[in-house]
This record gives C-alpha cells, structure tokens and sequence, in this order.
C-alpha cells in the first residue's frame, strides 16, 4: 500500500514540475503555443486513428471498399474520418510554424532539443506517408510506387531494398499490410521522441523573444501559460471541426477517390500538400540518386542550425537584414509548395530549379550573414 502511495506521488511530483510549477520565460508570445498545439494534433489523430483502425482493413481488394464502409455504415464514421484526414494537415502547419519560430528566435541553439526537434519532423512526415497509402486510392497506390522506387537509387542492394520493403515483386497485399502496421506503431514512436524533447527542453529550459537568458524573468507554467494553452485548443479545435463539417475535402487531392488501378496512370502525381516543397526539389534534379539526396537534404540541413554562427547571435528582432533573410526563406518554401502541385512542363520545370538552388543557398548566405552582423555586434 505504501509503495503504491509513493509512486503515485512520485507521478504526481513529476506533472507538478513539468505543467504546474514549471519555471517559464514571462515574456513568450503566442509562437510559444505550437508547441502543445502538436500535442493535441496527435492526441486527435492516435485517438482518431485507433477508432479508423477497426473498421479498415487492410487488403488490396477490400481497402478501398472499408473506407466507404466508414464513411457511409459506421455511426459517426464519416466526422471520425474527416479529423484524421484534416488533423494531418493541421499538425504539419502547427510542425512548420514551430519550426519557423525556432528559426527567428534562435532555439535552435538549445543544441539537443532542435536536434530531436528534426528527428521528429523526419519521423512524422514518414507516418504521413504511411497513412496515405491506407486508403488505397489512386494518388495513394502512384504515391507509394514513386517514393519506395526512389530506394532503388541506393547502391549495390537498392534493388533489393525495394522488393524487401514491397514484400513481393510489385506493390501488393504484403506493402499494405506492413505499411499499415507501421503507421500503427510509429505514433508510439513519436510519443517517445517527444518525452526526450521535453526532457531536453526542460533541462535549459524555454528560449524567449528576446534571446536573453531569462533565470531571473520567469514565472510557473500554471496558470498564465496553461490559460493560453487552453485557449489555443479551443481555437485549433474548432477550426479542425468547422473544416470537417463544411470543407472537408479542401486539403485533400480528388484524384484519390478512385480506387487504385496498377494500368491506368494518373496525370500529375503529386503527394499531400504538406510533402510538395521536398517533392518539387526532388524532381528539379534530373539525376535520380541526387534527387533523393536533395530530397533528405531538404529536411535534414536544418541540423546545421545550431552550427551557423560562431558567436550565438540573439533573436532575429535585433537583425534587419537577417529579418530579410527569415522572410526570403519563408517565401521560398510557400514558392515551392506551389511549383510541387504544378505539372513538370514550362515554366513550372525552370522556376523548380531555380527555387532550389535558392533554397540551399539561404544557409550559405544566412551563415555569412549571421556571422557578419555578430562581427559589428562584438565589433572585431
């Protein structure tokens, strides 16, 4: 009975010092809020997904079919269905707005918390993928073809690779099935990055607007910031529903309404909006094998962050001309989302490339930027 006692207090002690008593900068804004935002997106979509998941089945000949099954039969299939679909975009735009407020305000020099910050955009972008594939749909079944094909750029055992991860010589019942146990499994995954990105944030603690060490301005977590929090759920909810209930379809691509056919290809290939960024700087390269490599670079360049200045420059409010760079950067990835929708003909194929080689040369000129502003700052 007493251990009981004390591990419940033992429990007890570590939510009061990670929610309540939680030594908090007083001056963040509501950039700060993304942060929770994602962790209700995935409490939607593990609870969302875990009723989807009785009802689907995962079968090349039946997929397709126990999604209408959900949609038309099941009571309150059809709403279930729509959060998850819809609660995937809305974790990837609370995903890249938390990112993009890393960037402007410097987090990325709490060096272990950006790094697991970057493993878990990698780790949710490939459950998304996953789960795209479930409804086998047209867009679902070319989508899968496209990306597992681009594993046979990987020498000496790529083709092997593919025909492993396919579990046959084409795209069959085994790829549903293991694709649908590890959409299963990877949120689990995902749950446990985050606890190792909580316990790395909370061993610096939060950054601030101002990118000042801020032990002597802090205030608890509760009840200023859990109030903020809670109102940002409210409002992240209720946008989720409001968008379920009149345009549910709003995010999604109406090719993949048809169910998967292997002879009839569509049109333009394209994956969800939230991949079409990496997708159009994948097909600017015309090497195969240096697409891919652009395609992970795109992401994982973001790890280089923390190494871009040698002086650990404050916030972005203190740099115009980084400011500049900031809003450039973000440009480029709205651009590219763009141009990875668009068919790969004139002028979509030029402008591709040239947004690209933009993309990766912010970094180049970001560093020297960032190091030359530090330079006047300390004046050497």
């Amino acid at each position: 009975m007493k251990k009981s006692i004390f591990k419940i207090n033992n429990i007890m002690k570590i939510i009061n010092s990670s929610l309540i008593i939680l030594p908090t900068p007083m001056n963040i804004s509501i950039f700060w809020n993304f942060g929770s935002l994602l962790g209700l997106c995935l409490m939607i979509q593990i609870i969302s997904g875990l009723f989807l998941s009785m009802h689907y089945c995962p079968n090349i000949n039946i997929a397709f079919n126990s999604i209408i099954h959900i949609m038309q039969d099941v009571n309150n299939g059809w709403l279930i269905r729509y959060i998850h679909m819809n609660g995937a975009s809305f974790f990837f735009i609370c995903m890249f707005i938390h990112i993009g407020r890393g960037i402007y305000y410097n987090s990325f020099y709490l060096f272990k918390t950006w790094n697991t910050g970057i493993m878990l955009l990698l780790l949710s972008m490939m459950t998304a993928f996953l789960g795209y594939v479930l409804p086998w749909g047209q867009m679902s079944f070319w989508g899968v073809t496209v990306i597992t094909n681009l594993m046979s750029t990987v020498p000496y055992i790529g083709n092997d690779l593919v025909l492993w991860i396919w579990g046959g010589f084409s795209i069959n019942n085994a790829t549903l099935n293991r694709f649908y146990s590890l959409h299963f499994i990877t949120p689990f995954v995902i749950m446990f990055f985050i606890i190792i990105h909580l316990f790395f944030l909370h061993e610096t603690g939060s950054s601030n607007p101002m990118g000042l060490n801020s032990n002597f301005f802090k205030i608890p977590f509760n009840p200023y910031y859990s109030i903020k929090d809670m109102l940002g759920f409210i409002i992240i909810f209720m946008t989720l529903m409001t968008i379920c209930s009149m345009n549910p379809y709003m995010l999604s691509d109406p090719e993949n309404y048809n169910k998967a056919n292997s002879l009839v290809t569509p049109i333009h290939i394209q994956p969800e909006w939230y991949f079409l960024f990496a997708y159009a700087i994948l097909r600017s390269i015309p090497n195969k094998l240096g697409g891919v490599i652009a395609l992970l670079m795109s992401i994982l360049i973001l790890l280089i962050m923390p190494m871009i200045s040698f002086y650990k420059m404050k916030s972005f409010k203190f740099y115009f001309f980084n400011q500049i760079m900031f809003w450039i950067f973000i440009s480029l990835f709205f651009l590219l989302t763009w141009i990875g929708g668009k068919p790969i003909e004139t002028p979509y194929e030029f402008l591709g490339k040239i947004l690209s080689i933009m993309y990766f040369f912010f970094f180049i000129f970001y560093t020297f930027i960032c190091n030359l502003s530090d330079m006047k700052l300390y004046k050497i």
